[in-house]
């Protein structure tokens, strides 16, 4: 079965205690925390503060996006901030085998992002010590952009990397995700979908969830 994410960067920080009983009283299965710099991306977010106060309350994974330039002055921080899984840019590191190995030592789960224009093959050499591979499909750092057809070959040519190279890896998709490509997205190999203004902009953020949850999945990667 896959799994959805919903990304509290498209939630009303006003009431963040709501949007987070919403998370854990849905169908949902992991928060997606999006964390910005303003280097990286052209927008700030929130940081380790921020986290912690969700983790006090989460019920459920925390799942850390890092889009933030040289993460590995930080990971240790998120760790402690809450995070159970922390996924970095392979374009915001010169080191990106350290930074997993960084992460895996700080007691999370690790996970490498994509931004549109970068190919899967910069996963070759780190494939199999990953736990999931995040594939943007918008331009990361704008909540409520539009999905980029073209990812779906991306996510196939992941998913034949992971196979071939028998990784232990799961492909997280984000960026533009509701009911009217989920589907797809689902078929191209994805496990995990990231849903952000789909979820937390809807007249019935549980029952998107609750129909997100209810799609048919791959049976090639269905567990």
């Amino acid at each position: 079965m896959h799994l959805i994410a919903p990304s509290l960067l498209a939630a009303d920080f006003r009431r963040l205690d709501q949007a987070i009983s919403l998370v854990n009283e849905s169908e949902a299965d992991w928060f997606h925390l999006d964390v910005m710099d303003g280097m990286f991306v052209p927008n700030i977010s929130f940081g380790q503060f921020i986290i912690q106060q969700v983790a006090k309350d989460a019920k459920k994974y925390l799942d850390v996006h890092l889009m933030i330039e040289q993460p590995e002055r930080y990971i240790e921080s998120f760790a402690e901030a809450g995070a159970d899984g922390i996924t970095v840019h392979a374009e915001a590191t010169k080191h990106l085998h350290r930074v997993i190995q960084q992460i895996k030592a700080a007691g999370c789960k690790a996970g490498v992002a994509l931004n549109p224009h970068t190919p899967v093959s910069v996963l070759e050499n780190v494939i199999e010590d990953i736990d999931l591979v995040l594939i943007m499909t918008v331009n990361p750092g704008f909540g409520g952009q539009k999905f980029i057809y073209q990812s779906l070959q991306k996510i196939r040519q992941a998913y034949d990397m992971i196979v071939v190279r028998n990784s232990p890896a799961i492909i997280e998709v984000d960026g533009g995700i509701g009911l009217q490509n989920a589907r797809k997205v689902l078929e191209a190999g994805a496990r995990v979908l990231v849903a952000g203004s789909a979820v937390f902009k809807a007249e019935d953020p549980a029952g998107v969830i609750r129909d997100l949850k209810g799609l048919e999945s791959n049976p090639l990667i269905s567990v």
